[in-house]
């Protein structure tokens, strides 16, 4: 990522997604695949800066939007992604991009809701943000094994000035940012799950 400190990485991150969701809002156009994947691999590095806790939905993630990224170059829509995969029967196949797809979305829905967390929560400690963010996006999805294994983690986590000085932002700043990704990344949440249940796939696997 080199010079993070620099880029002012949660004002990328909210700039790319606005972009996006004034796109969902404004058109009836599919999304593309290319600035898709593009905002999503900005939201990579924040996986990092959460530590041990999130290691499992770093590399997921991070694999993920690689795929998706790849899939870019031959595929243009998210929509025709799916269509695709509904043609070849491959929608639940591991390594799907469909399947991939919805992985990369449930990665954006757990940072929407640790940011949300974040903004009400009074004093320096990221743990019930990321319990609670971690509980409604992933939990229902995970053995009882990585359940134990995040939870262990948990306790690990950097407090909120230490995430703030790693993405190089004060607190109101980075509150700023965060409503920002919050408000513009739900209508794009949205939109994949119509996605999904357009095409009855339902979203619960």
């Amino acid at each position: 990522m080199g010079g993070v400190a620099d880029e002012k990485l949660l004002t990328k991150i909210a700039d790319a997604f606005k972009e996006l969701a004034t796109f969902v809002n404004s058109q009836n156009a599919d999304v593309e695949v290319a600035s898709f994947s593009r905002a999503c691999s900005l939201v990579s590095p924040l996986f990092g800066c959460l530590g041990i806790a999130f290691k499992f939905a770093e590399k997921d993630y991070v694999a993920k939007v690689h795929d998706l990224a790849e899939a870019s170059k031959s595929i243009q829509t998210l929509e025709s992604l799916i269509d695709l995969d509904v043609q070849a029967n491959t929608v639940r196949k591991a390594g799907s991009h469909t399947r991939n797809l919805l992985r990369v979305k449930r990665g954006l829905d757990m940072v929407r809701v640790l940011f949300e967390q974040i903004i009400v929560t009074d004093g320096n400690s990221l743990k019930d943000p990321a319990s609670k963010a971690y509980a409604q996006v992933f939990a229902p999805y995970h053995g009882w094994a990585v359940r134990k294994a995040v939870s262990a983690g948990m306790y690990a986590l950097p407090t909120k000035q230490q995430l703030l000085r790693k993405l190089n932002e004060d607190e109101s700043s980075a509150k700023v940012q965060m409503q920002h990704y919050v408000t513009a990344s739900a209508p794009l949440i949205l939109y994949v799950d119509k996605l999904f249940s357009s095409r009855e796939l339902g979203i619960d696997w």
